[in-house]
């Protein structure tokens, strides 16, 4: 298994948010996390990113085998985890090219190429016409695509994406699940935080639901998307 999640209890001060979570995102799969908003999605992403806040209370986060409670930030990203944050976090004097010149590389999995500049600018044709522009001047969809970029740059193994398609115009968010395709081709294994339930059920295989801080369901895409009472239940349509 390529991450997993066990018993997590993280919160902020003494408001506790997640309430022993436990999942599971093998090799190669892209998984979806799901939820109504303020149930405590980002703040899972944040936890394995050991962000903080939030606090990690109890539980562990495996990577591989390793665990990742106790490490820093920079740790985290050098062990190959990749994360797109929720409201992008560009630099907004940095042009796309100095965005993903400053990401430092490390040495990709066995048997798959490094990510650089040449292959990021195929994956997002944009950007390359773009290059030159600072964050400040860019679309809220030029910028969704520079936040993937400057994560791939990274050559991680696992990418967590943060709500990738909030704001985005209808076009932009099929360009982000044509990106997400394209990368679980290349075998990359992603956890998607996603409130856009159609997009995440496009991309995804396998998909969790988070409701009050705790998993409340699991199921297949294919399953979920032919469930409408539990997409009523706990998602609302």
């Amino acid at each position: 298994m390529a991450l997993e999640i066990k018993s997590l209890v993280s919160g902020y001060r003494n408001a506790q948010v997640l309430h022993g979570v436990s999942l599971a995102v093998p090799e190669g799969e892209v998984v979806g996390l799901l939820g109504r908003n303020g149930m405590g999605k980002s703040t899972l992403i944040r936890s394995i990113m050991q962000v903080n806040p939030p606090t990690i209370d109890s539980g562990s986060i495996l990577w591989r085998g390793q665990e990742l409670v106790g490490l820093r930030p920079d740790q985290v990203a050098l062990m190959g985890i990749g994360y797109v944050p929720q409201g992008r976090r560009l630099f907004a004097s940095l042009t796309v090219q100095e965005h993903l010149s400053i990401v430092p590389a490390r040495t990709p999995d066995a048997g798959r190429p490094a990510w650089d500049t040449a292959r990021i600018y195929q994956l997002f044709p944009r950007l390359a016409e773009r290059k030159k522009h600072r964050g400040n001047q860019l679309s809220g969809g030029e910028r969704q695509m520079l936040a993937i970029a400057r994560a791939l740059m990274l050559n991680p193994s696992v990418l967590l994406m943060d709500e990738p398609t909030e704001g985005l115009a209808p076009v932009m968010v099929q360009t982000v699940e044509r990106a997400v395709r394209e990368l679980k081709k290349t075998g990359l294994t992603i956890l998607l935080v996603e409130q856009n339930l159609r997009s995440a059920l496009n991309v995804t295989d396998d998909v969790y639901i988070l409701e009050t801080g705790q998993i409340v369901h699991r199921a297949t895409a294919r399953d979920l998307e032919s469930d409408p009472e539990t997409l009523h239940r706990y998602l609302g349509v």
